[in-house]
């Protein structure tokens, strides 16, 4: 076998390695740390984030008569001096935020 081949052949399996990595990236649910990290990204456009929490295993959850797979989570912001919480539920799946609801003390 000489080296031109050999380096293409490499060349062409890192090439499909990368594709199919880049491929189940894209379908795979995010992590929890993702969903949070988009939940806070949507929350402090109105303020600092200074506190939150997301439950790491998803729960079965009804909207609407539809089933979800979600995790649930908070977060505690500061705006104009004042502490605000929220409790929010994402789709575990997507991310995609099903419920914002702001916790009243």
């Amino acid at each position: 076998m000489n080296w031109k081949t050999f380096l293409l052949g490499t060349a062409a399996g890192f090439a499909a390695g990368y594709a199919t990595k880049q491929l189940l990236d894209q379908s795979s649910k995010p992590s929890p740390d993702r969903v949070l990290a988009q939940v806070k990204e949507t929350v402090k456009k109105d303020g600092n984030i200074f506190g939150s929490w997301i439950l790491m295993k998803p729960e079965n959850y009804t909207k609407n008569d539809l089933d979800y797979e979600v995790y649930k989570g908070g977060i505690t912001r500061n705006t104009e001096g004042k502490s605000e919480q929220f409790e929010f539920v994402a789709d575990a799946s997507t991310g995609t935020i099903l419920e914002l609801n702001a916790q009243n003390d």
